[in-house]
């Protein structure tokens, strides 16, 4: 696959779906409203806010890495990868509601997003699995 054909990809749509409403959460439950700087971390959430934007991003790159590569091991290390992350996600949205977010419905939206990227991701990595090399 070519470069310029990843935008066709429904997976590597979702991943950039997921990354900029992972994003959004972040910046919105970080208090430190600096967060997408790489200054010093001043709180519990602002390390969570900062995890999630680094997942989110990573997420994306490895979908990309492994639509790009030729190498089997190569992707399945990527597809590996990207189930972590998404499982970390799940766990930082967890983090931020027992710290005490009063506004669950937006980590719920989140929740929503990565259980749509889940069902996109899984069709297409059979669909990796499968592909010859």
């Amino acid at each position: 696959m070519e470069r310029n054909s990843l935008n066709s990809l429904g997976v590597y749509r979702r991943s950039l779906a997921l990354r900029d409403m992972s994003e959004a959460v972040a910046v919105y439950f970080a208090q430190n409203r600096e967060i997408l700087s790489l200054r010093k971390i001043d709180s519990f959430r602002d390390d969570i806010s900062k995890s999630l934007l680094a997942d989110a991003d990573l997420i994306t790159k490895e979908v990309e890495q492994a639509a790009l590569s030729n190498c089997y091991s190569s992707r399945m290390r990527s597809l590996s990868y990207v189930n972590i992350m998404t499982r970390n996600i799940l766990a930082y949205c967890n983090g931020l509601e027992r710290d005490g977010v009063k506004e669950k419905e937006y980590l719920n939206l989140l929740r929503r997003e990565i259980r749509i990227f889940r069902v996109s991701f899984k069709k297409w990595r059979k669909s990796l699995i499968n592909k010859n090399d």
